[in-house]
């Protein structure tokens, strides 16, 4: 089991009402994603050949998060297509939902500036997040 990403609020992170500004979760949903394929495809992974670009990214704010704040993004395998993926994400502060999100990846090839199937590695990487 891979351990969430623990995330450090920033103060630059906040919004005049003090806690953190919407689209900064999507930083986070991005910390996550590096720190899980860096867990379950190591460091060497090609990402120039078989790299993924984000085409969808939504989030639904629970409740806020504030400076004072530790939260841990946990991200899992919502679906697996040909050539895309659907990750989801629960943002958690002392172990209660703050933040939901989903994102959709797209694997592409930025050599040849094409879309590719999912790479076999990957798809089994993915399966290993997904929730039975």
């Amino acid at each position: 089991m891979i351990q969430p990403a623990s995330i450090q609020v920033r103060f630059s992170d906040l919004d005049v009402l003090g806690h953190v500004n919407n689209n900064i979760y999507f930083s986070y949903f991005e910390l996550a994603r590096v720190h899980y394929f860096r867990e379950l495809l190591g460091i060497d992974w090609d990402w120039r050949h078989h790299g993924i670009v984000l085409v969808k990214n939504e989030a639904e704010y629970l409740k806020s998060v504030l400076i004072s704040h530790t939260p841990e993004v946990y991200v899992f395998t919502e679906n697996i297509g040909n050539k895309s993926f659907t990750l989801g994400y629960e943002l958690k502060v002392n172990g209660e939902v703050f933040v939901k999100g989903r994102s959709v990846q797209v694997c592409y090839n930025a050599e040849t500036q094409q879309t590719i199937a999912v790479p076999d590695e990957m798809k089994s990487a993915l399966m290993k997040l997904q929730i039975h």
